[in-house]
């Protein structure tokens, strides 16, 4: 198994190197898959070359797709109902206005982390709070260079991830492994995201104030002359009618939300699912996506209907959010597919065993392997979705034999995810350092503080917590 173990080792590597270097993952997944399935047949005189890619790779690309493309498919569209009917700008305004340039970093925290936990995509949230986050930094003298860091903080980390109930995609994977829904562990979540969300605020204001009195200001940035001015052109927008107010632009995010609870914890647990049999499925694999799927549907529609005067063409507007949905899913799908086809070969049963072997504890050896993995694809749902796919079942034996909560499987997963996948080739942080106009060198610090080690540390007090029983 020599030359499988240096083929998937190999791979892995390539696989990162190339995908920072800007080749799309559609590319390197089935191609760096096929490379390790070759590796891999040179030990056991096996290369089948064009069966890998057919049956394990696309199959396997094919049932996540078959799982998951609802929650992305609406997802997106919501995400594009509430910026094109300027309801994201109008939350972000209204929290920014309400602290104030005081308090620039804490109040683009806030609305990015409000943005995100109902629902709306990460890239949506960035080109939404940056014209506003610029604007409240300049004013307030901070650097420039914090605003990315700023916007990472509250759109990348606890509402990601850890706080309860959002619909984001980290926090549905697990709940298709483990029996779950969108509020699982609520309590340790609770935790976890007070504690992402205080320390990532506190470093950078630290850092932020320490710069200032240095004598650093906002500086000078090309083609900013109209920031100065985005606060007005915001506030005139919303008087004039042309956005929402913030009642009825938070109305969509709190349906989001409630109707998610309702649905997973009283209307689906109450009907009567026995006929799931004849689909070869079971309620506890179902219900949470369903949540999802009723929560979405309901919020895009009530969006829509509120803000009809408000939306140039509704039609171009579902077009556009179907559009985006489609690379997202099939990045993330592509990269579940790599992993079958490396979870498949003998070799793997090597690394396997050396993940489950880190510790007897499968919140341990399961927060690592997912953070591994995550790092290494630069995709939180990526690297959860490969480590669940292959580990999940042993994960979910190990922990009941231990009388640990699948509840708090789903969320020390969840939340294991959105630590190192925030590597410098992460797709989202490329992003929002191009919407921002800075680059890794000025800012990937606060970034990779903000978004990897805090949450790193997090999931570690995490699980100290599980272990007391805390759920």
């Amino acid at each position: 198994m020599v030359f499988g173990t240096i083929g998937i080792v190999l791979s892995l590597i390539l696989l990162m190197y190339l995908a920072y270097r800007g080749l799309s993952v559609l590319i390197l997944a089935p191609v760096l898959a096929c490379f390790a399935a070759i590796m891999s047949g040179i030990d056991t005189g096996d290369i089948h070359i064009l069966a890998t890619y057919t049956e394990v790779f696309m199959g396997s690309l094919a049932g996540y797709v078959r799982t998951y493309f609802p929650i992305f498919l609406l997802g997106a569209i919501f995400g594009k109902v509430m910026d094109d009917t300027g309801s994201a700008k109008s939350i972000s305004y209204f929290i920014c206005e309400k602290f104030g340039k005081e308090k620039a970093i804490l109040a683009i925290v806030l609305a990015c982390g409000v943005l995100t936990y109902g629902g709306i995509s990460l890239f949506v949230v960035s080109f939404a709070i940056y014209p506003v986050a610029a604007a409240l930094f300049r004013q307030a003298g901070i650097p420039k260079r914090f605003i990315p860091g700023a916007i990472a903080c509250g759109a990348f980390t606890f509402t990601m991830t850890a706080l309860p109930g959002t619909p984001q995609i980290q926090n549905a994977i697990p709940m298709q492994y483990f029996g779950t829904d969108a509020y699982a562990a609520p309590i340790l979540g609770i935790i976890g995201s007070i504690i992402m969300g205080t320390t990532g605020i506190i470093w950078l204001q630290r850092r932020a104030k320490a710069a200032m009195a240095r004598g650093e200001g906002y500086g000078v940035h090309k083609c900013e002359d109209a920031l100065e001015h985005i606060v007005e052109e915001v506030e005139e927008a919303e008087h004039s009618g042309k956005l929402p107010p913030f009642g009825i632009a938070i109305l969509p995010i709190v349906l989001v939300l409630v109707v998610g609870l309702i649905t997973s914890k009283i209307i689906f647990p109450g009907l009567d699912l026995a006929y799931l049999d004849k689909y070869g499925t079971t309620a506890t694999k179902v219900v949470g996506n369903w949540s999802l799927i009723v929560s979405l549907v309901i919020s895009i529609i009530v969006a829509i209907i509120l803000n009809l005067k408000r939306m140039k063409n509704v039609l171009k507007t579902l077009s556009d959010g179907v559009s985006g949905s489609f690379l997202a899913i099939m990045n993330t799908a592509s990269e579940v597919g790599y992993g079958n086809v490396i979870a498949s070969m003998a070799a793997f049963a090597v690394v396997k065993g050396a993940l489950l072997g880190i510790s007897s504890n499968p919140l341990v050896s399961e927060a690592i392997s997912v953070s591994a993995l995550a790092g290494i694809t630069g995709s939180a749902s990526g690297g959860l979705s490969i480590a669940l796919q292959a580990l999940a079942e042993t994960y979910l034996r190990d922990a009941l034999a231990l009388n640990i909560s699948p509840e708090v499987l789903h969320r020390i997963a969840s939340m294991a995810c959105g630590g190192l996948d925030t590597m410098p080739h992460n797709g989202a942080v490329i992003t929002v350092l191009a919407v921002t106009g800075m680059t890794h060198k000025e800012s990937y610090g606060d970034i990779a503080m903000c978004t990897a080690i805090i949450p790193v540390f997090t999931v570690a007090i995490c699980i100290v917590l599980a272990s007391f029983g805390i759920v």
